[in-house]
């Protein structure tokens, strides 16, 4: 059978991914960045003064609607991480649709944010929050700086991340209106590299790419990597910095109610004109 051209790139996976969240469930999770998201989303959704009966929580990996957020809402569905990107949501079904840090794991985001929008009403929300930018760059680079020293080569250890641009290009193409993206940009220290990626498995996660090394790191690589963090992104108190930008994307189901472009050539007045008059011709 050919393949599908117009397919999405298959960059994670999946299954993986839903076993490394439920290990970091049992084990005891990281919350830090869900925490300052939950706080983040909860001022965010107070700026909206109108009500939401019908909710999704999409694949969030912890707990983010709480009350009194829940107070304003009728019903919510919590859709689960897991292997599949196809969401069990009837069309036109809710009124929000929220998630976080976890749409930097899907392999078809476009096709997601289509998902998203079917199921929403007219004048219904998106609010999500995902992982992008320049995201654990520092960890990127000393990764790469040593592999090329160590083992003349370099291998994927961090997922890449879509930016600003890609992200709000990508609310437009799904067909959302009134589309607006945001980043917060979070530095966390640590006392080494090691100790970043140990909240990276109680986060749940970790390297899921598809094209991922499939044998274990060597052990002077590994030595070499935390050397060249700790040369290249450490404070003069000795600690390390990583960053974690964190996309806010919003976007509402279209309705005739909201504001809308003007056609062109429909404005009553011309640009000419209005910069004679500022000359004051």
């Amino acid at each position: 059978m050919a393949s599908n051209p117009t397919a999405a790139p298959i960059l994670f996976d999946r299954a993986l991914l839903h076993a490394r969240v439920e290990r970091a469930r049992r084990t005891g999770p990281a919350t830090f960045l869900l925490d300052r998201v939950r706080e983040d989303f909860e001022e965010r959704l107070q700026a909206v003064t109108r009500n939401f009966a019908d909710v999704a929580d999409i694949w969030t990996p912890g707990e983010l609607l709480k009350k009194p957020v829940t107070d304003r809402f009728q019903s919510i569905t919590r859709i689960d991480p897991d292997q599949s990107e196809a969401l069990p949501l009837q069309p036109q079904s809710l009124d929000l649709a929220v998630s976080a840090l976890a749409l930097q794991f899907v392999n078809d985001l476009p096709g997601v944010l289509a998902q998203i929008r079917r199921a929403l009403r007219p004048d219904g929300l998106l609010l999500a929050a995902t992982i992008g930018g320049d995201t654990l760059t520092e960890l990127r680079q000393s990764f790469a700086a040593a592999e090329a020293e160590c083992e003349g080569g370099v291998s994927p250890h961090v997922a890449p991340f879509a930016d600003l641009r890609d992200i709000g290009a990508l609310l437009q193409r799904a067909g959302l209106a009134l589309p607006v993206t945001d980043v917060d940009r979070v530095v966390v220290r640590y006392d080494s590299a090691f100790s970043l990626m140990q909240d990276l498995r109680r986060m749940g996660a970790t390297n899921v790419l598809i094209e991922r090394r499939r044998t274990p790191t060597r052990r002077a690589t590994m030595l070499r990597m935390a050397q060249i963090y700790g040369e290249r992104f450490a404070d003069a108190d000795g600690r390390i910095r990583a960053t974690f930008d964190v996309i806010w994307l919003s976007g509402w189901a279209p309705h005739e109610s909201q504001q809308q472009p003007l056609k062109p050539g429909s404005a009553k007045a011309s640009l000419e004109a209005a910069v004679k008059k500022g000359k004051g011709e």
